[in-house]
């Protein structure tokens, strides 16, 4: 998960990470001018604890947890102006602190921070979660802090003090408009520390429509970038986000931090040692009821985005 623009600094009980320091598999070279994610412990101690992320989801594992209840998402929809940053890593749009969220068994109120996205290459397998080690194309990640806290490193002092919200892509036969203006503005943020700014968008055009977000797996876990605090309630939802190919292969235009195609944006899953998932709605189905489950919603919610 990526936390600030361009530099990605915190203070961590080690040093000081930048976004230099590090980068993903995909950016490693031979004279090894970046540190890839199998030593990210180097970069932040953190990298190498025991609560880390992402994981794979194992279905047949999880436990139903009736505390997990619906969100109530706070100012979802209202329109804003946000900052749009190729920040070396990811693509990652600044959020309005008035966007909110509570429910879902959180121990308190969150308030938005930003968004970015994990991908693959050319629109293909991205996700950083997976599900029974079935890997999705694109994941999404809406990062919040707690209200107390004035900023992400703050906030990673707490063990529950960022809530973020995952969202995984499936293809779909046709564009999904309501994404068109974040794949429009790509175009101007090709190299690293690029930036524009994306006018009149709001977080319900990225998600489900709320109705269909009952369904989620929560865990606790960390940072899936350095300084991989171990601070994060995550929030997985089962139902997706429809996009085209042409859409989801639009991310691997931009260059990253390294001077390489910016494209396998992701860190490999981490073991859960001990830790549980839990389900929040209700039965757990088996992984192919689930899968099959998912391939429906994309079509059948392509609607809501069109």
């Amino acid at each position: 998960m990526l936390l600030a623009p361009v530099l990605f600094l915190f203070a961590s009980s080690t040093k000081i990470v930048s976004g230099a320091d590090w980068c993903y598999q995909s950016q490693v070279t031979c004279n090894h001018t970046c540190t890839g994610p199998e030593v990210w412990g180097v970069v932040s101690q953190h990298c190498n604890g025991r609560s880390q992320s992402p994981v794979n989801i194992v279905t047949r594992r999880l436990l139903p947890d009736e505390r997990l209840n619906s969100f109530q998402f706070i100012g979802y929809q209202e329109a804003f102006h946000g900052r749009l940053i190729n920040n070396g890593h990811s693509v990652q749009l600044d959020l309005p602190s008035s966007i909110r969220i509570k429910g879902g068994n959180l121990s308190a109120q969150y308030k938005a921070v930003q968004l970015h996205l994990h991908w693959g290459k050319d629109g293909v397998l991205g996700s950083e979660h997976t599900i029974d080690g079935e890997q999705f194309p694109m994941e999404m990640h809406i990062v919040h802090i707690k209200d107390e806290y004035n900023s992400l490193a703050e906030a990673g002092g707490d063990r529950a003090g960022v809530a973020v919200l995952g969202f995984f892509f499936e293809e779909s036969k046709s564009a999904n408009k309501k994404f068109n203006p974040l794949i429009i503005a790509l175009k101007n943020i090709t190299q690293p520390t690029n930036s524009t700014t994306l006018k009149g968008v709001s977080l319900e055009m990225f998600i489900p429509p709320q109705k269909n977000m009952t369904k989620y797996f929560r865990y606790d876990g960390s940072l899936t970038t350095p300084n991989c605090a171990e601070s994060v309630v995550w929030s997985l939802f089962e139902n997706t986000v429809p996009l085209s190919r042409k859409q989801l292969a639009a991310l691997s235009q931009l260059q990253s931090s390294s001077g390489k195609q910016m494209v396998k944006t992701y860190r490999p899953v981490q073991p859960l040692n001990g830790r549980q998932v839990y389900y929040s709605g209700g039965h757990v189905a088996l992984v192919s009821s689930v899968l099959y489950i998912m391939s429906v919603l994309v079509s059948s919610t392509l609607s809501h985005y069109e």
